[in-house]
């Protein structure tokens, strides 16, 4: 191991072990969406279709009178895309903690990225 490779390695311990657990878990989860073919959420922006992948923090049933939606925030560990599916009070498998693919056209709404009626698939728990 050259000296070089061993400061990298040491300055990575001590980051770990000086980092807050969200910071971890930030870095995990853009470590994984990369590994996914994911675009970092922080980089989307309104007209791009993307492909995002994270873990849901919140998933929201919104019931209007004429459209009920589905509501879920996808965190990459940069940022945050909310998914909305329109006319849907429920989708087997959308529930918060688990980790999803997300595939769709990004639209800015309340300054907020958020992608309608996205394709998605669901990761298998690690």
């Amino acid at each position: 191991m050259t000296t070089d490779e061993s400061r990298g390695s040491l300055r990575r311990i001590l980051h770990r072990l000086t980092a807050s657990e969200a910071e971890i878990e930030a870095q995990e989860l853009q470590r994984e969406s990369a590994e996914c073919g994911g675009v970092p959420a922080l980089e989307c922006s309104r007209g791009q279709v993307v492909s995002v992948s994270g873990r849901l923090r919140t998933v929201v049933y919104t019931p209007r009178t004429n459209l009920p939606t589905l509501e879920a925030d996808l965190y990459d560990g940069s940022d945050v895309v909310t998914l909305v599916w329109l006319g849907r009070r429920h989708i087997a498998g959308i529930e918060p903690g688990r980790h999803l693919t997300a595939r769709g056209r990004v639209a800015v709404r309340d300054e907020r990225k958020v992608i309608y009626n996205p394709y998605y698939e669901l990761d298998l728990p690690k």
